[in-house]
């Protein structure tokens, strides 16, 4: 036993010697296939090969480590499973386990080092870090993006913009892998802390990192108190080439992330062609050829959109829709002819004289002015949605909606490289532009190359306002949203497309994608997969698959992804996503609760009119008016099962509010199930009063009654308004069932009468029939008292016309000059206490009395035999039929003996 422990304890101590005499052997330590230098897979270097770490045990104090070695702050994630992608060759360190104090990843413990594929190991569970840095930018759309903070202790600190350059700006662009600075802006207000960097930086360009640029102590010891604001971008630069010369005309061609592309001709127009010509110092666009300079093998092919408005100073500065976009046609490349002349401006126009007339010069310059006009779509959250503004004489204006229909605005959606039209919104759905109302009445085909080609009054010429801007919906316009009955910011992925919703596939979805899809829903910086939730039930549309984010994208419409489908999946590849935020739905009561318990009206004279209030974060508030119209109101209508909407009241129609005013600029289609479809601005966020909280009225419902005084008691009267389908259909379930108790009332009312009258009759008869006893025993009583008249035969068959004698016996044979005792042919009138016994009618009776009546069938009376009596025949007991009896109508009464 002792020498056994003693065995074990000295094997022990030996692998314990051999682990630190082998981990002294790791050479170097690297962080590969990651954002930038401070994030990746771990790799670490023994004997000259580089190999990873497997992920067993590896936590966040095992990631410290690795941070605090390779200098780049703390560490901020310890992921697993290869997130950022498989490594090759050997998986040198298994069972890793840190205390998080330790100088160097060898300083830990782990198991031997060797080849642990050769154990069944794999590099799908290779381990990663991801380090703060020692930089970055903060408060923007994404990570490379936002205000430059450095690291200072446990703390980020904003960078001074004091001597800050282009050149500092790409060295941070840089060390973040976010491509290139394309600019930055100085002398922004400070993000959160009032403490700034000491220091300024002073770097050349080509430093690998911030921190090995030249610092010096800001001027006087105190730093100008002005952050910087940096932008990165994957579009760096752009050319235009022809016959492999950069000139004034050519292939369009772009630096992304660090290579030539050429851009697609789809939706290539004269607005981004005009950005690009002014970016190179080339003048103004004349035309765009498509494909007129491409060259064979000259590279990729770059399919994403992009959608200037024409008056950006670079072509990266345009909106780009990347999502759902197909491959480009080979051959398919954008071109663009610039002037040439940097320095030229295109002509004024003439728009005294029709654009479409005149001689060829006319038409040249008319098609020159056109082209200098600009096209955009303001404040719908989208470059394919918004309220419709155009740049003419160096002034944006609106179009008033007067004969604003689909055909007008197919021509703006095709002119912007957006599709076709799903809507032509009125009413200043997007909310009231300023300045300038340009054209009105507009009455295009539907087939123009621009707008303002349509026929109109004429530039200017109007008799509108801002409140009846016009505006448009593409069939491009793209929104996001997560769906689920019980949490916020979590749910099944679906995305607005063509007009419907429909469901997003997880295939390829990384962490960058995972979190650009939190970070654009307001839900953190980061999100999960939940691949062990059953798959939904029920058919729908699919719409994408194999989305691939980058850290320069800001929203995910900018990703890269599979063209767009019907069915892009099946159902069990549908993204189910949580993110940091996620939270339960905050309900107005203690129960679960649908977007229907969360919005309410109030204030108004019926149960479906009032002022317009949502729950949201534990409180009721209101809704702003801008941009409130008709299709605001009929999704509110629809959602509380109030039909249709009447009117969309505006200014606190129903009562000022109190509270929060939690939604502004609400901008619906129409067609929306809940009003937490459409677009608005972000909860809380909003430049309104409660003077100008939005109301609706909606076809259904009842009218209110209204309160009274104290002591005093309410009206009895209700006053009703228009009805809903359900409330018709209970009045007329009502009438029915009141129709229904009345015959039945009826009906049991006859029945009790006629059995009164049986009864009645019942006694009658009872007494005839004694009567008719009473006749017959005095009759036989005559007989017997005079004896010595009778035979002996006689008597002895006497028995058979008394009833007295047995029954066993049939009369003799001989027997056939008995004299039958003659019965009445009608009753004696003591039968009947009221009315009258009518004349015999054939072989029956028939007596009539008021409110009954008694038929005597003929069957039962006897054999048929017409002198034959019903009681006294060859002595049978026979019964007379009280019972037998037929009811007839009400008002008659027949009584008849057969």
């Amino acid at each position: 036993m002792g020498v056994g422990m003693a065995l074990n304890l000295s094997l022990q101590g030996l692998c314990f010697l051999l682990s630190t005499m082998v981990a002294a052997q790791i050479t170097e330590l690297r962080l590969m296939n990651g954002g930038h230098r401070c994030e990746g897979r771990v790799e670490v270097k023994y004997q000259g090969e580089w190999g990873t770490v497997y992920d067993y045990k590896w936590y966040m104090k095992a990631a410290d480590v690795v941070c605090r070695q390779l200098e780049c702050g703390p560490a901020v994630d310890a992921p697993r499973a290869a997130r950022f992608g498989s490594g090759v060759g050997p998986i040198w360190l298994v069972n890793t386990v840190c205390k998080g104090t330790e100088s160097t990843l060898s300083d830990c413990d782990h198991f031997p080092i060797q080849d642990y594929r050769e154990q069944g190991a794999s590099h799908s569970w290779d381990a990663g870090v991801v380090c703060s840095g020692f930089v970055r930018l903060a408060g923007g759309d994404g990570p490379c993006l936002g205000q430059v903070e450095v690291r200072s202790g446990k703390d980020w600190v904003p960078l001074s913009d004091g001597n800050f350059t282009l050149l500092t700006a790409q060295v941070i662009c840089a060390e973040l892998g976010c491509g290139k600075a394309v600019s930055f802006l100085q002398d922004v207000s400070f993000r959160e802390s009032d403490r700034v960097w000491p220091k300024e930086f002073q770097c050349k360009g080509h430093e690998p990192e911030l921190r090995f640029c030249h610092k010096e102590s800001c001027p006087g010891g105190a730093c100008h108190r002005g952050a910087v604001q940096v932008f990165c971008s994957v579009y760096t630069e752009v050319r235009l080439m022809k016959n492999g010369i950069s000139q004034c005309e050519g292939q369009v061609e772009m630096h992304i992330s660090g290579q030539w592309k050429m851009l697609c001709a789809s939706h290539w127009n004269m607005a981004n062609a005009n950005v690009v010509c002014q970016q190179l110092g080339c003048g103004v666009a004349i035309s765009t050829p498509e494909g007129a300079y491409f060259v064979e093998g000259g590279g990729e092919i770059w399919k994403a959109r992009f959608h200037c408005s024409g008056a950006e100073s670079f072509l990266w500065n345009c909106p780009v829709t990347a999502l759902g976009i197909p491959d480009c046609t080979h051959g398919n490349t954008a071109s663009v002819i610039c002037s040439g002349n940097q320095t030229q401006v295109l002509p004024q126009c003439n728009d005294s004289v029709s654009e479409s007339a005149g001689s060829a010069a006319s038409q040249e310059s008319a098609a020159t002015c056109s082209d200098r006009r600009q096209l955009r779509l303001v404040d719908g959250g989208s470059p394919c949605a918004g309220r419709v503004e155009i740049l003419h004489q160096g002034s944006w204006g609106t179009i008033c909606d007067d004969s604003w229909d689909l055909s007008n605005a197919h021509v703006v959606c095709r002119q912007l490289g957006c599709g076709e039209a799903l809507n032509a919104t009125v009413s200043a759905h997007f909310g009231e532009g300023s300045d300038r109302i340009w054209l009105d009445d507009l009455k295009c085909t539907g087939k123009e190359s621009h707008i303002w080609k349509c026929p109109s009054r004429g530039w200017g010429q109007h008799d509108c306002r801002h409140k009846e801007d016009a505006g448009v919906i593409c069939s491009d316009f793209l929104k996001l949203r997560m769906v689920s009955e019980d949490e916020e910011c979590a749910g099944w992925l679906e995305v607005f497309y063509n007009g419907t919703w429909g469901s997003v596939c997880h295939s390829l979805m990384a962490d960058i994608t995972l979190s650009i899809i939190c970070r654009q829903l307001g839900c953190g910086d980061s999100g999960t997969l939940n691949s062990s939730i059953v798959p939904r039930e029920g058919s729908r549309l699919r719409w994408v698959d194999r989305i691939q984010c980058q850290k320069t994208d800001s929203f995910l419409w900018q990703c890269p992804s599979d063209p767009w489908r019907h069915n892009s999946c099946s159902s069990r590849e549908e993204a189910y996503v949580s993110c940091a935020g996620v939270r339960p739905k905050s309900c107005p009561t203690a129960a679960p609760c649908t977007d229907k318990e969360k919005l309410r009206l109030r204030g108004g004279d019926t149960m479906c009119s009032g002022r317009v209030e949502v729950w949201h974060e534990g409180s009721w508030g209101t809704v702003c008016d801008d941009s409130w119209s008709l299709a605001e109101a009929e999704v509110v209508c629809q959602q509380l099962g109030c039909g249709s909407a009447l009117e969309a009241l505006q200014e606190a129609a129903f009562g000022p509010g109190n509270g929060s005013i939690w939604l502004d600029e609400v901008q619906c289609m129409g067609r929306e199930s809940s009003l937490w479809d459409c677009a608005a601005e972000p909860w809380g966020q909003n430049n309104c009063k409660h003077e100008e909280d939005a109301g609706v009225r909606c076809s259904g419902g009842r009218r209110l009654l209204l309160p009274t005084t104290a002591g005093t008691r309410p009206g009895p009267n209700l006053v009703r308004g228009n009805f809903s389908l359900s409330e018709m259909l209970c009045l007329i379930l009502g009438a029915l069932l009141f129709l229904v108790l009345v015959i039945l009332v009826t009906q049991t009312y006859r029945w009790r009468a006629k059995h009164r009258a049986l009864s009645s009759f019942e006694d009658v008869l009872d007494e005839a029939v004694y009567e008719e006893i009473d006749y017959l025993v005095t009759t036989k009583e005559d007989l017997l008292g005079s004896t010595g008249a009778l035979s002996d035969d006689s008597v002895t068959k006497l028995p058979y016309y008394t009833g007295d004698a047995q029954r066993t016996e049939a009369p003799s044979e001989d027997y056939d000059s008995a004299e039958e005792v003659p019965v009445p042919v009608a009753p004696p009138a003591s039968w009947m206490s009221k009315g009258e016994v009518p004349p015999e009618e054939e072989n029956g009776v028939t007596a009539s009395q008021t409110g009954s009546s008694v038929q005597f069938s003929r069957g039962v009376a006897g054999s048929g035999k017409e002198a034959a009596s019903p009681w006294l025949l060859q002595g049978e007991e026979v019964d007379p039929g009280y019972d037998d009896v037929e009811l007839n109508a009400l008002g008659t009464s027949t009584m008849v003996f057969p």
